[in-house]
């Protein structure tokens, strides 16, 4: 696939190529990401002014903008710097004044000849019993008074670009738009009702009223489907991609699966039974598998994961888990040891702290096949770690990990099935915009056994309450975490709340009863920390949110979290899964320092009223939006300067399943809807799926 289409260079030329953009204003225009003419085409209007002409300004409930014919009347110049020139002007049926600051009196008299008839337009405010349009939007001779349209459309601005220019740039580079090829199927489109690609920006940019302006309006509505299908259509194309690497059709004998299963103490669930389906079957096929595994909290996702690695073991191969950090590779290995036992299989770990012999001697178990499951954290994708024959590798905590490392991945075990776990319940919307190249797998039951966890608000006026309850909590064996805020970012203030608090309840509790961790400690000493608490030699650890992922103490039972108020509602949900692990009833107290703003009540309650992820995930995304809570820059999910991934989300369900219909009968986008659909990979600037498609 060659460079970009010609018909598209009038949009990707430079903004001073535009009428009335000088570089000044191309520098301005950047603060609003805009640095061709394209991205101006993608800037709609957010709201609009009604100019329809009226007879007179009489009646009319002020303030308003109204538009008018006068006659003009005398004009009155300041009587000291700085005040105020005056025109008076009339109407069919009453005068009123136009009010000038600042204005060069020769100007105004060209602007406003005295008896010439003018339409003025602009905000009429009440002033001492007087109207006024103080600065008019516009003045014009009633013949070129049609300029003025009836439904005056207006953009988001920023310092050095008035409406005006916004609107010249807006109009001169929709002057430039070409008649594209259709990328959207025939019947999709009649369905819709959607215009063709440049009406839809023609009418985009000229409403005729508020409703013009919706997220549903045709236009509208396609140039969102636009965007929306060229991000699919990239996911897409990258997972065709990765499965077109030949896969390796494993299949397990149920050997090994059926041992663990019946040393289990409980069965397992339907969600969890669905999901080992699922995979296997991927895991069968011959072409690649790249399956995410979603689940909330303690839905039993390890078990999911290690029956598709004993799968693996069971065809002659190896499987790799990895995960983000040493504590949680190490938790990984705990978790997963008394199962490969009972499995007879040999498992393994691999981090950075492997070093000279014994790292040696790993890697040459690794490469023989003596080892046939490996927990690791990124150390695995090192040079020199070889496999005998990776069948599956396992990806714990989606966050750091986007489509490039996926696709890193894939490249380690040439023809391996990537199998994601994520603990972070996704609103359904946003798992279609972050893993549509994935296939999904969603466990939504709880396992038997687990108790709810009871949510208490407590304000912090009580605290001395909540440390007397700790105490006989800790008196009666039961462990707690106490989690402090990270302040404004500032580590050592974050580090001397925790250590305040630490000191404090170590006077209360006793030497050798509370343990500390923070952000600022050295690896070994955290690690140290937490394996004081996990065996149970302290009763209560003071933490920042390094606890938030993956930690498993099944006998704490007591989670507090102080400022709960200024947590997101998803990091709230987290911390709380690190209790009620156990068969003990568990509880959370959510500090938080009075008066709650709205928001913050609306989250801290939401969580005492529910423990279902998927629910506070969606409330989550309604109070954010989809950029925080994923943390755009990172993320890997794309900025949508027209979509609206809260309100769109049934149209982006659509893009998914029309780009993927779209790849299985047209795989080298050859056809003619194909090659229409190249177009709108470069229009949308998707480089990364067009190099995908120059290499297949």
């Amino acid at each position: 696939m060659s460079g970009r289409p010609e018909q598209l260079f009038p949009l990707f030329a430079g903004l001073e190529t535009l009428d009335g953009v000088g570089p000044k204003t191309a520098q301005n225009l950047t603060h609003l990401d805009i640095t061709r003419p394209r991205d101006l085409l993608f800037t709609l209007p957010h709201s609009g002014v009604d100019r329809s002409r009226r007879d007179t300004v009489q009646g009319a409930v002020l303030p308003d903008v109204l538009t008018v014919e006068v006659t003009v009347g005398p004009h009155r110049a300041p009587r000291s710097r700085g005040g105020a020139y005056r025109v008076t002007v009339e109407d069919s049926q009453t005068s009123f004044q136009l009010v000038f600051f600042h204005a060069r009196g020769e100007y105004l008299k060209n602007l406003l000849p005295v008896g010439e008839r003018r339409v003025v337009s602009g905000k009429i405010e009440m002033f001492d019993g007087i109207a006024q349009m103080v600065h008019p939007d516009h003045v014009l001779p009633v013949a070129e008074a049609g300029e003025i349209p009836a439904f005056e459309p207006v953009y988001p601005l920023t310092a050095g670009v008035s409406l005006k220019q916004m609107t010249k740039a807006v109009r001169s580079a929709i002057a430039r738009v070409p008649d594209l090829p259709e990328w959207i199927d025939a019947e999709q489109k009649a369905q819709s009702g959607w215009p063709d690609w440049a009406d839809a920006v023609r009418d985009a940019h000229a409403p005729h009223s508020l409703g013009d302006l919706a997220a549903s309006a045709p236009a509208r509505e396609r140039l969102a489907y636009d965007e929306l299908m060229a991000h699919q259509l990239t996911l897409a194309l990258a997972r065709s991609n990765l499965r077109r690497a030949k896969g390796h059709r494993t299949k397990g004998t149920g050997a090994l699966q059926a041992r663990v299963m019946t040393a289990l103490p409980y069965r397992p669930t339907g969600a969890q039974l669905r999901a080992i389906g699922e995979i296997q079957t991927d895991m069968a096929a011959p072409l690649r598998m790249n399956r995410l595994l979603q689940g909330d909290v303690g839905s039993g996702k390890t078990l999911v994961a290690f029956m598709a690695l004993l799968f693996a073991v069971e065809a002659g191969g190896q499987g790799v888990m990895m995960a983000p950090t040493e504590i949680l590779a190490r938790q990984h290995l705990e978790g997963l040891r008394p199962l490969a036992e009972e499995a007879g299989v040999v498992l393994e770990i691999l981090t950075g702290r492997d070093k000279g012999a014994e790292r040696k001697a790993k890697l040459a178990a690794l490469e023989r096949g003596d080892i046939q499951m490996l927990v690791g954290t990124h150390a695995v994708f090192q040079r020199d770690v070889e496999f005998n024959d990776l069948r599956l590798a396992v990806v714990d905590e989606q966050h750091r990990f986007g489509v490039r490392q996926r696709l890193e991945l894939g490249k380690k075990g040439e023809a391996a099935d990537v199998l994601v776990m994520t603990a972070t319940p996704i609103p359904r919307s946003l798992a279609l915009a972050q893993y549509g190249d994935m296939d999904v797998s969603v466990l939504d039951e709880k396992p038997p056994g687990r108790k709810p966890i009871k949510t208490v608000l407590v304000s912090s006026g009580r605290i001395d309450e909540v440390v007397d309850h700790l105490r006989r909590a800790v008196a009666e064996g039961k462990q707690a975490y106490w989690v402090c805020p990270l302040v404004e970012e500032s580590e050592i203030v974050d580090l001397t709340a925790a250590e305040d608090r630490f000191k404090r309840l170590r006077a209360t509790l006793g030497e050798g009863v509370v343990g500390l961790v923070h952000g600022q400690m050295p690896p070994a000493e955290k690690d140290a920390a937490m394996a004081r608490f996990v065996s149970g030699e302290t009763a209560v650890l003071v933490a920042t949110t390094v606890i938030e992922v993956g930690v498993n103490v099944p006998n704490a039972t007591i989670m507090v979290i102080e400022r709960a108020e200024i947590f997101g509602l998803a990091q709230l949900h987290q911390l709380r899964g690190r209790v009620g692990r156990g068969s003990a009833e568990s509880t959370c107290l959510l500090m938080y320092q009075p008066p709650l703003s709205e928001s913050a009540e609306r989250r801290l309650t939401t969580l005492r009223d529910t423990e279902d992820g998927f629910r506070i995930s969606e409330v989550d995304l309604e109070m954010r939006g989809a950029g925080d809570l994923i943390g755009t820059a990172q993320s890997g999910v794309p900025r949508f300067r027209v979509a609206d991934l809260e309100r769109q989300s049934a149209l982006m369900a659509v893009a998914q399943s029309d780009a993927r219909k779209l790849m299985t009968d047209d795989p080298t986008l050859g056809s003619a809807r194909g090659k229409a659909a190249r177009v709108l990979l470069w229009l949308m600037e998707q480089d990364q799926a067009i190099r995908l498609i120059s290499v297949g």
